[in-house]
């Protein structure tokens, strides 16, 4: 069956026309289809005949909400979202002061095997459609009643594998009939593959580029990063660098604190000089344990991000959202698959 919510207003107009509908129909469907609407029964402005044609052949959106799980320390909202094949996703709906942020999956499962990760543990099952990516947002939107504002593509899967799919979502959502989220209200974390951040510097997008560090040098960050040793950190670099010269837009460098791992004195050094004269962030993130691993949090958070800053390096620790719904990417999706309840 086709998800409509896959399409852009001119490939909805084609879709008609195979129809024998008008082209003029393809807006309003847009419209209810990024308005969070579930049924074509809602689109109240098709005819009825219509209505039915299209539910013979097609879906809205591809997904539904299956759970939510409000925090009781915040206003974080963890949501498992249940596609149309059954399976299930992970997003989080977060309030800010400048509104309200979506992070969003781009794959079920994820193939990339980063060690502090509990979304990476089974695998990658398959990538999300562009429909499905944006479906997270819309549903979201219209559960909560609040303008959604940002977006942030941090949740399960590593969207630089999932390349051209997140790359139309990110063309939808910015559409003007549609969500009509700015780009500059759009991030995007990598793990780290460098010929993508190559090719997505190249689209000529207003994004902001996330980019999973967590180690300074080459032996820690592929103890925890496989994917280093296939892009190690010179090459990487190289990329970013490349990227904030042909994009303007400054980096972000996400570093998660592992106690007694890469939060040294050297790693600062290593950090400093990774950085030097390169328009970027450090974003640091105290490291949330997970069962099947036996990383601990460092205690070293303030301490670090006050000497990379005093050395000149802009940084700042990670406000934590929702820690007692497991808000991190991939615990509640696992607990929910082993039939057991979130810890």
């Amino acid at each position: 069956m086709v998800n409509l919510a896959d399409f852009t207003p001119e490939e909805l107009e084609n879709y008609l026309a195979g129809l024998g509908e008008p082209k003029f129909r393809a807006k309003q469907i847009f419209s209810w289809i990024h308005k969070g609407v579930c049924s074509f029964d809602e689109m109240t402005n098709l005819s009825k005949s219509l209505r039915e044609k299209l539910s013979e052949s097609a879906s809205v959106c591809g997904a539904k909400i299956l759970e939510k799980y409000p925090s009781k320390l915040d206003e974080t909202v963890k949501y498992l979202i249940e596609l149309d094949d059954g399976n299930i996703i992970e997003s989080v709906l977060m309030s800010y002061k400048h509104g309200f942020t979506v992070c969003a999956s781009t794959e079920v499962g994820c193939p990339m095997g980063c060690r502090f990760c509990a979304s990476t543990l089974g695998g990658l099952v398959r990538r999300l459609s562009p429909g499905e990516i944006l479906s997270q947002i819309t549903l979201i939107g219209a559960d909560s009643g609040e303008k959604i504002s940002n977006i942030v593509l941090m949740g399960i899967g590593e969207p630089l594998d999932n390349y051209g799919n997140v790359l139309k979502f990110i063309h939808l959502v910015n559409h003007p009939d549609g969500v009509n989220i700015g780009q500059r209200h759009i991030s995007l974390s990598t793990c780290g593959l460098a010929d993508k951040i190559d090719a997505l510097a190249e689209e000529n997008l207003g994004i902001t580029l996330c980019v999973s560090l967590h180690g300074a040098d080459d032996k820690k960050r592929s103890e925890i990063m496989p994917v280093n040793r296939t892009y190690n950190i010179e090459r990487l670099m190289k990329s970013c660098r490349a990227y904030v010269k042909k994009t303007g837009r400054r980096m972000i460098f996400e570093y998660s604190l592992i106690g007694g791992v890469n939060d040294t004195d050297e790693d600062i050094d290593n950090l400093v000089k990774l950085t030097h004269g390169l328009i970027c962030h450090i974003n640091l993130i105290p490291v949330n344990p997970i069962k099947e691993r036996d990383f601990k949090s460092s205690r070293r958070v303030r301490e670090f991000c006050e000497k990379l800053e005093r050395r000149g390096v802009s940084a700042t620790v990670r406000r934590e959202l929702g820690r007692d719904i497991s808000a991190s990417c991939g615990q509640l999706r696992r607990s929910k698959l082993k039939g057991c309840d979130s810890e």
